[in-house]
């Protein structure tokens, strides 16, 4: 699996850097991305946040979430992908400084 970083060039919303895909390159989801990650900056204390995929939904008028990517027993199994998109963001940056 490798993550690719489409950086956020517009500048809104506000705080978010960058939409992030994850491509399968082996096994049965071989030629296949999930999308709808998203980088985003901490209000205050300058961290990044990784938000999934998810759908939403109303019900009696208010807007909810459904996340679509979950863990099947492991609460932190989602902390893996986090981790890897976060890496992948760090290093798109890394390059971004050195063509500059």
């Amino acid at each position: 699996m490798t993550v690719r970083i489409t950086p956020n060039d517009k500048g809104n919303p506000p705080g978010k850097l960058a939409d992030a895909e994850l491509h399968f390159v082996d096994g049965p989801l071989d030629g296949l991305k999930l999308i709808g990650f998203s980088v985003w900056e901490r209000r205050g204390s300058g961290g990044r946040n990784v938000t999934f995929p998810a759908r939403q939904y109303s019900v009696n008028g208010e807007r909810r979430s459904f996340a679509l990517l979950r863990p099947v027993a492991d609460t932190t199994a989602q902390n893996k992908v986090r981790d890897l998109i976060l890496e992948a963001f760090r290093e798109f940056e890394e390059r971004a400084t050195l063509t500059q």
